[in-house]
């Protein structure tokens, strides 16, 4: 009986294998040149509203020290 139980279970997870396998099998792919072309178009087109490129004006910063340090 005991082989039995280990043999349905060897079936169930090779047909779940399958069955993720036939999921990977189906997605749709796109060559790795043309994803590293439409990320630095992307990249492009966004850098003037990135604030590590562009940093970020005083006025709005956040963390911007309100005054000096008297201690040092």
């Amino acid at each position: 009986m005991s082989s039995k139980t280990h043999s349905s279970n060897n079936i169930a997870h090779a047909r779940r294998t399958v069955q993720q396998l036939r999921i990977e099998a189906s997605i749709e792919r796109i060559k790795v040149s043309k994803a590293s072309a439409d990320l630095m178009s992307y990249c492009s087109q966004h850098a003037r509203n990135d604030p590590l490129l562009m940093g970020i004006p005083a006025s709005d910063n956040p963390f911007k020290d309100k005054k000096p340090c008297t201690i040092l």
